[in-house]
């Protein structure tokens, strides 16, 4: 599973902060010392955060450089590849149309997507549903093909029609697992349901309304003088500029959002206000009952590594509802999704209960941002015994 913020002043020559409310300066002094440490400790090449609580930004920084290769400081502007934060958006599509009776949940894909076929017969009985929960049996991406992206319109379909020679690992329904080709196959049910491409329905239904300004799907209209670049370890355990970036407009629904800490706080704040930010509603509040309804326990299918990630985290149980993965720690209901990729780490985390939304983001592959953002949730969110 590819899962796993400052006062108002200048923490380095390399970090820059955003005002904050001076009811919130020394809250956000702790939150910029917790930062400093993780920066350190990791040596990440360079880190977005911000936290929102209630109706206020308490923390928002920038520290260290977009790329080590004569790359620009870090600010809370700068673009950072997504990754699987990408997911609940594509949820949210899906949700605006179920809301419109144009898609249903527990409908076959084949009743929108007709030459959606696989090997295995049992692919024709797979629902949106159990793509949105990692349920359907299907496969993962083996290859993303950084080295060699698609840019076209047509790029998605051919990529689901392609999928005929693929095989199910397991009967749809019967187990969890983790699928990025999942949500590609959502984003063609969302382009064909529309009439529009995935990417330009996201951006005039969901993006747009929610004035995230600088965010989008394709390559073809990120700001490059914003964009972070990818650092992953070589061989001696230090960051390097990766060669490849990571897009491929036929993985846009599981990987190519861009975005920066300004925006996601936005897309934070519309999810902890059910769907309304600033007059704008992309979902009614119903919608969340469905998307943050557990489905199946995790704790029980995670495997060593991510049960330990899981132990570290003192999370009480976790569970998936529809693309969000939910999880209880000593009492406090969180909310979140996380991503990475080839250079990338993403993680967004929110506390409903505490109003609480915590972004952060990474352009080294070899740090965890959840780490950050659980301490970070300590910080700032109320007490639980």
């Amino acid at each position: 599973m590819r899962r796993w913020l400052v006062s108002a002043f200048a923490v380095t020559a390399c970090g820059r902060t955003a005002p904050v409310p001076p009811a919130h300066s020394g809250l956000a002094d702790s939150l910029a010392a917790v930062t400093r440490r993780f920066v350190d400790s990791t040596q990440v090449p360079g880190l977005a955060v911000g936290v929102w609580r209630g109706d206020s930004l308490v923390f928002e920084a920038g520290l260290g450089v977009t790329s080590l290769t004569g790359g620009a400081p870090v600010t809370e502007r700068t673009l950072f590849h997504m990754a699987s934060v990408t997911k609940p958006f594509v949820a949210t599509a899906i949700m605006q149309l179920v809301e419109q009776g144009r898609v249903g949940l527990d409908q076959p894909v084949t009743a929108y997507l007709p030459y959606f076929t696989m090997k295995d017969k049992r692919a024709g009985t797979i629902t949106i549903r159990q793509l949105l929960g990692h349920v359907a049996g299907m496969p993962d991406v083996t290859d993303y093909r950084w080295d060699h992206p698609e840019y076209d319109d047509g790029s998605l379909e051919r990529y689901i029609r392609g999928l005929r020679d693929s095989t199910l690992i397991a009967a749809p329904g019967a187990v969890w697992q983790y699928s990025n080709i999942g949500f590609e196959v959502l984003a063609d049910v969302i382009a064909k349901v529309s009439g529009q491409p995935f990417e330009t329905y996201l951006q005039q239904h969901i993006l747009t309304p929610l004035r995230m300004s600088k965010s989008t799907l394709l390559m073809t209209d990120i700001d490059s003088t914003l964009m972070a670049w990818g650092h992953s370890h070589d061989s001696a355990g230090r960051y390097r500029r990766n060669a490849d970036y990571p897009y491929n407009r036929r993985h846009a629904a599981s990987s190519t959002l861009h975005s920066n800490v300004t925006d996601m706080l936005r897309w934070a704040r519309a999810n902890l206000r059910r769907g309304e930010l600033d007059g704008a509603r992309i979902l009614q509040a119903r919608s969340y009952d469905e998307m943050w309804k557990p489905g199946r326990d995790l704790m029980a299918t995670l495997g060593a590594r991510a049960k330990q990630a899981a132990v570290a985290m003192r999370y009480d149980s976790i569970a998936v509802g529809l693309s969000w993965l939910l999880a209880t720690q000593r009492g406090r209901h969180l909310v979140m999704h996380s991503g990475g990729d080839e250079g990338f780490r993403t993680d967004l985390l929110l506390a409903p209960d505490e109003g609480v939304g915590i972004v952060v983001l990474l352009n080294g592959d070899r740090a965890d941002p959840g780490a950050l953002s659980s301490r970070l949730l300590d910080l700032v969110a109320k007490p639980r015994p």
